[in-house]
């Protein structure tokens, strides 16, 4: 299996794991065993539990209203989900249905079809983090901080990123019809027509005096290969700094965040550490000299920045390879591990979790900066190619403090 370090909200768990996934099987498989007579296989206390479930699953099929409701899909989708999320690690591990999973397996995969924004959440609610640059989104006026209130007249602002995202997402050329909410308070209604969208792992500009802006979106399937190529392309323009920008990075697949720490960090050193269930420690080091081990460069991250984000930055830190600026990190340091079920679903499961260099625990904690910036909204953050288009004086007095401290940081080292 693939090991993934995917962002969502960042809690911790209340179970043991394995014990998770008996549970897990029984809840559904517990119907069945029921009417057939086959014996429970848990302890006599944990079956009697269960049959509440059994219980509570006739009256809601004998009972509610509306009868074309009942279907033991989504009735199993609901129990599993429901399952998942008495972890109190709702939004991160978590259950995908078969049409959830392909969704999530196309945006790793680096495209999908849909209206093109990066959602994350916060505070409890499902945000847009960012538009991808040039797609549905932008150009319909989506900007980071937005929340979705409705689609096509239907209310999800209870719904986790991976409800919305199969909501909001569809055929190319077919439209959606969003409300959605603007930091500033107002509501708007927009009708997106969707599309196919490619999505960057990484997006670069140039920056007066040579420094190279270099945005990382998420650790999708390409990611080293992109930052590679913006590496490449930034010094032949002649980049002489970097700003790395972690900031809205929901995370991604562990090798590539490896593959990406090598472009930055000497060959050798450790850039985290796995500790599984019982304790067992493995750290992880890079493994080849990369393309930028020794320019000087800066580190942004907010409180999106997640899972292999901030274990990246992380390791930055420990390494004191470069200064980190912006707000503290979710917190959601742990393994996802797909476990697969029927037609496709899956169980996205956290086996195990990520230690900084030192061992320090960031699951429910975060990496903290050492200079602490804060934004008063998501949609202050300036992305590359914005910035590729300012001079000096308008950068300074752009709204975005993070990436001006970054800038004038950069250039002092």
């Amino acid at each position: 299996m693939r090991a993934l370090l995917t962002f969502r909200l960042p809690l911790w768990f209340v179970l043991p794991l394995l014990g998770v996934v008996a549970i897990g099987m029984s809840l559904v498989g517990y119907v069945v065993a029921t009417q057939i007579n086959t014996p429970c296989t848990l302890s006599t206390t944990e079956c009697q539990k269960l049959s509440r479930f059994y219980d509570a699953w006739q009256i809601v099929s004998e009972n509610y209203v509306d009868a074309d409701a009942v279907t033991t899909d989504a009735l199993v989708d609901g129990a599993i989900t429901g399952l998942v999320d008495g972890l109190g690690d709702r939004g991160h591990s978590r259950y995908l249905s078969p049409e959830m999973a392909s969704v999530e397996r196309e945006s790793l995969n680096g495209t999908f079809q849909g209206i093109g924004a990066y959602l994350s959440e916060r505070d409890g609610f499902v945000i847009i983090a960012a538009p991808i640059p040039g797609t549905p989104a932008e150009r319909a006026g989506i900007r980071p901080g937005d929340r979705i209130l409705t689609v096509d007249g239907i209310d999800v602002r209870s719904d986790s990123v991976s409800e919305l995202q199969s909501k909001v997402r569809g055929p190319s050329g077919s439209t959606v019809q969003l409300e959605v909410l603007h930091d500033d308070g107002s509501i708007e209604q927009m009708s997106i027509t969707r599309a196919s969208i490619d999505i960057p792992s990484v997006t670069w500009g140039m920056l007066p005096n040579n420094v190279a802006h270099i945005h990382l979106n998420q650790f999708s399937a390409q990611a080293e290969d992109d930052i590679k190529e913006a590496l490449i392309a930034a010094n032949q323009a002649g980049a002489t700094h970097v700003i790395l920008d972690l900031r809205n990075n929901p995370g991604g697949y562990v090798d590539q965040l490896m593959r990406v720490a090598a472009q930055f960090l000497p060959k050798g050193s450790t850039v985290l550490i796995e500790e599984d269930r019982d304790g067992t420690r493995t750290p992880y080091t890079t493994d080849s000299t990369g393309l930028a081990n020794t320019m000087p460069m800066v580190v942004l991250i907010n409180s999106n920045s997640a899972s292999a984000a901030e274990i990246l930055a992380g390791a930055f830190k420990s390494a004191k390879r470069a200064p980190i600026i912006g707000e503290p990190t979710f917190g959601t340091a742990t393994v996802l591990r797909p476990f697969d079920l029927d037609q496709g679903a899956e169980i996205r499961l956290g086996t195990s979790q990520w230690l900084t260099p030192e061992g320090e625990v960031v699951r429910g904690k975060g990496i903290d900066p050492d200079t602490l910036i804060a934004l008063s909204n998501l949609s202050d953050i300036v992305m590359p190619a914005a910035a590729a288009e300012m001079d000096e004086a308008t950068l300074l007095a752009s709204s975005d403090d993070q990436l001006v401290a970054a800038y004038t940081t950069v250039l002092s080292q």
